[in-house]
């Protein structure tokens, strides 16, 4: 559905690449991607990485036909052609499946390169493959994760975890905190908050201009009207009720069991789930290998797979790449679609029309 919507825009953009862990799957699943050279009618793909780790993973592989066009620069990007920039020039130790420090240094040294050329121009999306969030930390990185540290380098007030698929979009109130500190890390403004961000992303990066939204609530069966937990009747009922004041059509709180066993989430166009595992869980279940991971409410588009760094198969050729493809096609759709209700704001007949021809 995502690239039938692009066969009439012409006009590649580009997208970078962060490799993430070495000693992961990212970039199996990077070039086993970009190895289908149909991609490049879609987008000109800029990687930071490394061609001597690049190179191993492609022998590890056995495609020979495949490399990398080497620039030092956006601008040099060849079009035609799957490009890399060298991040670092020194030999590394690559121990597929291995935790090490040396995976945590150089997957930082690819994400802050690719952000900075993010956020000056140069590449017009980023495409993260997975980091350990563990061996990544250093006096330079001290976020729960890509989420937090893309919203500190953009300056965002705030941002939304979205996971998003064709039939399925959740977004998270609380993101990467421990499972103590959920509830009273929930309030009335950030569950507003949330909203607004994703009904503005439904809105702008998705072309559903009256999306319903459906909010879960925190305790097994939504509080159970205060016999199970005060925050359904404190907290989120008020915010579903200030968000709707503001014109965001929003519903609950609901069960979180109860709503996905009996499909409610197909009658909304997103889900806002409290925490973290209470949102990702379904939707790992129900769109695995075809979901996507937005950061939505950035001046930037930044999507990644959703999945970890798999080192129980790095190296093994038995990653699938159908969750990073699904991620770059996700971020070029983005763009597009961003670009396009920038040259239509001075001209609301034309969005009605659009939108109407989009839903």
């Amino acid at each position: 559905m995502v690239r039938a919507s692009l066969d009439n825009m012409s006009d590649k953009i580009k997208v970078g690449i962060s490799v993430g862990d070495i000693n992961g799957i990212g970039l199996e699943v990077i070039i086993k991607t970009l190895s289908d050279h149909k991609i490049l009618d879609y987008c000109t793909p800029v990687v930071y990485g490394n061609t001597k780790v690049a190179s191993f993973y492609r022998k590890a592989l056995s495609i020979n036909d495949f490399s990398f066009n080497v620039i030092s620069h956006p601008n040099q990007a060849n079009a035609k052609r799957a490009n890399m920039i060298n991040c670092w020039e020194e030999d590394v130790k690559i121990e597929p499946g291995v935790v090490t420090e040396a995976g945590g240094k150089y997957a930082f040294i690819s994400l802050e390169k690719s952000v900075t050329d993010l956020l000056a121009g140069s590449i017009d999306a980023l495409v993260t493959a997975p980091i350990n969030k563990h061996n990544i930390q250093s006096d330079n990185f001290s976020f729960p994760g890509h989420t937090e540290y893309i919203q500190h380098r953009t300056n965002a007030a705030d941002s939304l975890m979205f996971l998003v698929s064709e039939d399925f979009k959740t977004g998270v109130v609380t993101g990467h905190i421990p499972v103590g500190e959920i509830a009273m890390s929930i309030t009335k403004e950030s569950i507003v908050s949330k909203l607004e961000l994703m009904k503005s992303s439904l809105k702008s990066d998705f072309w559903i201009q009256k999306p319903r939204i459906a909010v879960l609530g925190l305790n097994p069966h939504a509080g159970d009207n205060g016999l199970i937990g005060k925050e359904e009747n404190e907290i989120i009922v008020p915010a579903i009720e200030e968000a709707k004041e503001k014109g965001i059509f929003a519903f609950g709180p609901y069960p979180a069991d109860g709503f996905f066993a009996n499909g409610s989430h197909l009658k909304f166009d997103a889900v806002l789930a409290m925490y973290h595992d209470q949102g990702l869980i379904p939707f790992k279940y129900i769109a695995f290998h075809n979901g996507v991971n937005f950061t939505a409410g950035l001046p930037v588009v930044r999507t990644s797979p959703d999945h970890g760094t798999g080192y129980d198969i790095a190296g093994k050729n038995l990653a699938s790449e159908n969750s990073f493809r699904e991620a770059l096609f996700t971020a070029i759709n983005v763009v597009k679609r961003r670009r396009e209700m920038a040259e239509l704001t001075s001209n609301p007949l034309k969005i009605t029309k659009l939108s109407k021809d989009r839903d």
